[in-house]
């Protein structure tokens, strides 16, 4: 199993859209970065756990986790017309982006600023420390516990 941390913005679809959903569950689309895409269509396996995270907002958070239910399969939204996610150059032959399936496990007790996530020196590998413009990014089995104990979960 792997952890990874799923960026969304809240106002367009949030771990409170997640928790409320048809079986809490939802397929992740949209996403329209390279190696954001890589890593759902070649990492991201079933049973993985997600970390949610809240960005384009007041406080930036990780919120929630999930879990992957279903691995990579076509975005339908690319071939879409009336989509926000739609891809001229991307064609049913040779789609260029994927999603997955992920299901609601919880919100945390206590969110997990991006402030606290930058200051705190036990959290050293995670992209969104270094570099925050991916949507889709791996946490390390290490920095997955620091951020759950800081977040009121085990």
């Amino acid at each position: 199993m792997a952890y990874w941390l799923f960026k969304t913005e809240p106002d367009a679809f949030s771990i409170d859209d997640l928790h409320q959903a048809p079986q809490q569950s939802t397929f992740w689309e949209g996403i329209r970065n390279y190696q954001a895409r890589n890593f759902l269509r070649d990492d991201v396996q079933v049973g993985d756990q997600v970390f949610i995270y809240h960005s384009s907002c007041k406080t930036p958070a990780v919120v929630g986790i999930a879990t992957i239910t279903k691995g990579a399969e076509t975005d339908p939204h690319q071939f879409d017309l009336s989509s926000d996610y739609y891809d001229a150059k991307s064609s049913t032959d040779n789609p260029r982006w994927v999603g997955v399936t992920l299901c609601y496990q919880q919100h945390l007790p206590r969110p997990v600023t991006l402030k606290a996530i930058k200051a705190d020196d036990a959290i050293t590998e995670l992209a969104l420390k270094k570099a925050g413009r991916l949507s889709v990014m791996p946490v390390t089995d290490a920095e997955w516990a620091h951020i759950c104990q800081l977040g009121g979960t085990e």
